[in-house]
């Protein structure tokens, strides 16, 4: 247990009847933030325990996944802090450099203008504005969910400091020829005019047309299909597998190109599947990743046919027509030669859309700037193999590892004007010169810099130990690098995951950037559908604050965080984790007004009763559990324990067995007052770090201490107490059987009714009150009469019912019951013994009636025993 060190010099604090988060929540956060809790120091002697927000875009606000990871984060960081250690949850936001130029673009349009007609530095000064003015309101909303973050180190990606460890970095791996300009293809987004990222590219199946068309003539001819007949028009050639005994007569030679007038070589390539479709393919190196990688194998030429804004820039007929225009005046052109051979529509398959602005994606060749990744990665991949980084779940390794292993040199050039741009000066004479941030730009006639900008995810990549002040050796980096834990979700374990890795152990000598990697899943709605916008189920989750409080939503997202698994949540679940915080609130008011203290140290266990001993005993289990499952990231697991723990245990039943030690007064009720604070400190101290608002009213009034931010997280004593466990076990299993029996016969919860126990040969006559007070029993009387008896562990209960129900109408009611679910049981039977019907009836149907025939059963089982049970006539 933690040692209370803190006074209350208040003998009977008040709360309000009614917890009303919107009342606390908003003074009470800004509360923490001035009086610095958050804060971390780099010259502290404690133990570091750094973990770094994955920095939301500027243009971005709160969202249900965003609240889902920052209460985890949270919950981390606030139990370390409480643990003793120098803690620092690092915030700030992206530049998100496509996402932010559309929002400025589409403000210019509104006004009549471009970002053309602005200029690139007038346009860059404009976003800036835009930027302080309008960007950034996640900050805010952070702070409705409670973020612990220390703000005074806030951190944007195109700040001065980051902005030059971006230079270095690029200077460096440039320098070491890890960094070229070269021509590949890339996903370029003909509305956006950029290349984009994978990560930026989502796929969805659109109905297009698959078309076959016959390139050649007679036996020197080939059928290819495609689904973009517009791109035909710069093939350079055919591919067909070597082994593939139908072409080989053609390999080497040429065949006609349908409305070009050019001939195209027929090549062999291990890469073509002969098994699927005809077995040959076109080949269009400018328009294809595959056919640029045939091409290249090949020596074939690179013919774009298609311009920045998938316009047709091959000379002909089809010259400046849209792509999706030239498509259907292709096909028909090649429809009127003959060379059609089959046409399918609707012919759905993946297609990849910019995520920004939904336009189809075009693959294009385009001189580009890339990372060489070979060695980066090989390091990233070794650094979890050696165990210098654990990614947690495990499972989740292979997958990791099946990415960094086949990772493709990566393009980090934009076409862009916001973002770091490259530091890349070209000379009148082809002279290229990389600028390090200490380095003078060159000048003179016939230089300028490059005018692309770097991919997000090159500055965001650095993220890590460029918050801390890198390239400078600052003490932030010293103390706080590499950090703890990275939590994130799977989704981004290829893309950001893997290039805070590269850039981390490249730029830190061998250092990786973070010791475990804990992955989380995606918020889901309660069915397990994708949340989205054009579903109409996405949720905002401040709708849900305002309505439930922040607790209670970041309560029901930690309760279901599975490791890695995708989380299902609906509103239902929200209120019932409101329903919990006004319990917690509830019990712990009865608590106060009942005397409940943290003055003093505990009684000595021999001085307890049992019931005391009981709870101490399962407090100190809790504690300890608690700790287990937030090392193993086990968010659900803990989330659950801790809910049962204090709403049933602590409040359903310590509460309730302790009222009638309370009403009695003396030694045993003073014992129990001092036991009952010390069990509602410790569960409040372990329910911070998750529901922070409610637990530190709470605590702080119970207390009189200044902050459960800053308080001390309980230790396991190691006190257990096997015997009490059990005798408390007992109690529970009567009064448990007790009550059911009394639902059955239907009583009302508060109705009262005669009783004897018999409770020889038990541990369970210290409880004989307690237990007559939860079950509403009477004392039995002189005239007593029992018309029950239950035999529970050991006791046995005698109840005299025959003045509580209506023995005659509740007969009536059981027995049309068991004539209804006999019926039901005959129905079911007659249905499992046709052989008929089985053999017809799907499985799921026979499943269904056989989960009737043992619900029939149980049925007939339980009203049986109810109907023994009434009172004789």
């Amino acid at each position: 247990m933690t040692e209370n060190t803190q006074q209350s010099n208040h003998s009977a604090p008040e709360l309000p009847t009614q917890y009303t988060p919107a009342d606390v929540e908003g003074p009470l956060y800004e509360r923490w933030v001035e009086r610095g809790y958050f804060e971390a120091d780099e010259k502290s002697d404690k133990p570091p325990y750094t973990i770094v927000i994955p920095p939301p875009n500027v243009t971005g606000s709160l969202h249900l996944g965003h609240a889902f990871e920052h209460t985890l984060i949270d919950a981390l960081t606030r139990r370390k802090r409480m643990q003793g250690y120098e803690t620092l949850w690092q915030p700030g936001m992206d530049h998100a450099g496509i996402a932010t130029q559309n929002v400025v673009e589409r403000e210019l349009a509104k006004e009549g203008v471009s970002r053309h007609d602005l200029g690139r530095e007038a346009f860059v000064e404009r976003v800036w504005q835009w930027k302080n003015e309008s960007g950034g309101q996640i900050s805010g909303q952070m702070r409705r969910l409670g973020d612990g973050v220390a703000w005074s180190r806030e951190r944007f990606t195109m700040d001065e400091g980051l902005s030059k460890a971006v230079q270095t970095i690029f200077k460096r791996l440039y320098d070491d020829e890890l960094i070229y300009r070269a021509e590949r293809i890339i996903n370029w987004c003909p509305r956006c005019l950029t290349a984009i990222s994978d990560i930026e590219v989502e796929y969805q199946d659109d109905d297009g047309e698959l078309v076959s068309i016959r390139y050649g003539e007679g036996d020197a001819s080939i059928v290819v299909a495609t689904t973009r007949a517009e791109t035909m028009l710069g093939d350079t050639a055919v591919a067909v597998h070597p082994e593939d005994e139908r072409y080989a007569h053609l390999v080497g030679t040429e065949i006609e190109l349908p409305l070009t007038g050019r001939r195209i070589p027929v090549v062999a390539d291990e890469h073509v599947d002969p098994e699927f479709g005809t077995g040959a393919v076109k080949v269009t190196p400018a328009h294809d990743p595959n056919d640029f990688e045939i091409g290249r194998r090949h020596n074939l030429a690179n013919l774009a046919v298609l311009d920045e804004r998938g316009v047709i820039t091959a000379h002909g007929p089809f010259q400046g027509l849209d792509r999706f225009e030239a498509r259907s005046a292709i096909v028909g052109a090649l429809r009127a030669e003959g060379r059609i051979v089959s046409e399918k529509r609707p012919y759905t398959h993946s297609v990849g859309h910019c995520s920004r602005c939904k336009t189809t994606i075009e693959p294009r060749l385009s001189m580009q700037w890339w990372v060489k990744v070979g060695p980066l990665a090989k390091a990233a991949g070794d650094a979890v193999r050696d165990g210098k980084v654990a990614i947690h779940p495990k499972e989740m390794e292979s997958r990791y590892f099946g990415w960094v292993d086949n990772l493709h040199d990566w393009c980090i050039s934009r076409q862009l004007w916001w973002g770091h741009r490259i530091p890349v000066w070209y000379g009148p004479n082809g002279e290229v010169v990389c600028v390090g941030p200490e380095d003078e730009a060159p000048s003179g006639e016939g230089w300028h810099q490059d005018t692309d900008v770097l991919d997000t995810w090159f500055s965001s990549g650095l993220w890590p130990f460029s918050t801390l002040g890198w390239p400078e050796q600052t003490p932030s980096v010293e103390k706080f690098y590499p950090n703890s834990v990275l939590v994130t979700g799977y989704d981004i374990l290829f893309f950001w995951v893997a290039r805070m890795m590269m850039f981390g152990l490249y730029a830190m000598d061998g250092t990786p950037p973070f010791h475990t990697i804990a992955l989380h899943g995606m918020v889901r709605d309660q069915f397990g559908k994708k949340m989205s916008k054009s579903f109409g189920n996405a949720v905002n989750p401040l709708d849900w604050m305002d309505a439930y409080g922040s607790d209670a939503v970041r309560f029901t997202l930690a309760r279901g965080a599975n490791p890695g698994v995708d989380v299902p949540i609906g509103e239902d679940w929200v209120q019932g984790s409101r329903n919990f915080a006004n319990k917690i609130w509830n019990a712990t008011r009865f608590a106060l007004m009942n005397g409940a203290t943290v003055e003093g140290e505990l009684p000595p266990a021999e001085q307890l009763s049992a019931t005391d001993r009981w709870i101490l005993s399962r407090l100190n289990s809790v504690v300890a559990e608690v700790d287990a499952y937030y090392d193993d990231y086990q968010f659900a697991k803990l989330s659950d324990t801790l809910f049962h723990f204090a709403w049933d245990e602590v409040f359903d039943w310590y509460v309730e067995l302790s009222k009638t030690t309370f009403m009695a007064g003396g030694p045993a009720a003073d014992a129990s007052r001092r036991v009952l604070g010390e069990v509602l400190d410790v569960t409040l101290r372990l329910l911070h770090p998750i529901v922070p608002f409610v637990t530190e009213t709470l605590w702080t009034t119970l207390t009189g201490g200044e902050s459960l931010v800053i308080a001390e997280w309980p230790s396991d004593s190691g006190f257990r107490d096997a015997a009490a466990e059990k005798e408390i076990d007992t109690v529970q299993q009567v009064v448990t059987e007790v009550r059911r029996f009394r639902s059955d016969q239907g009583l009302q919860p508060g109705q009262k009714v005669p009783a004897r126990l018999d409770l020889s040969g038990t541990a369970l006559a210290a409880h004989e009150a307690a237990m007559r007070s939860l079950l509403r029993l009477q004392p039995a009387g002189e005239d007593f009469s029992a018309t029950a008896s239950l035999p529970v562990a050991g006791a046995t209960v005698a109840l005299d019912l025959s003045g509580a129900i209506d023995v005659e109408a509740e007969r009536k009611r059981l027995t049309k019951d068991l004539a209804a679910a006999e019926k039901e049981k005959a129905q079911a039977n007659g249905k499992l013994g046709n052989e008929a019907f089985l053999a017809k009836a799907p499985e799921k149907v026979v499943d269904k009636i056989r989960g009737r025939l043992a619900a029939a059963e149980a049925d007939i089982v339980r009203i049986t025993a109810q109907l023994a049970a009434l009172p004789k006539a």
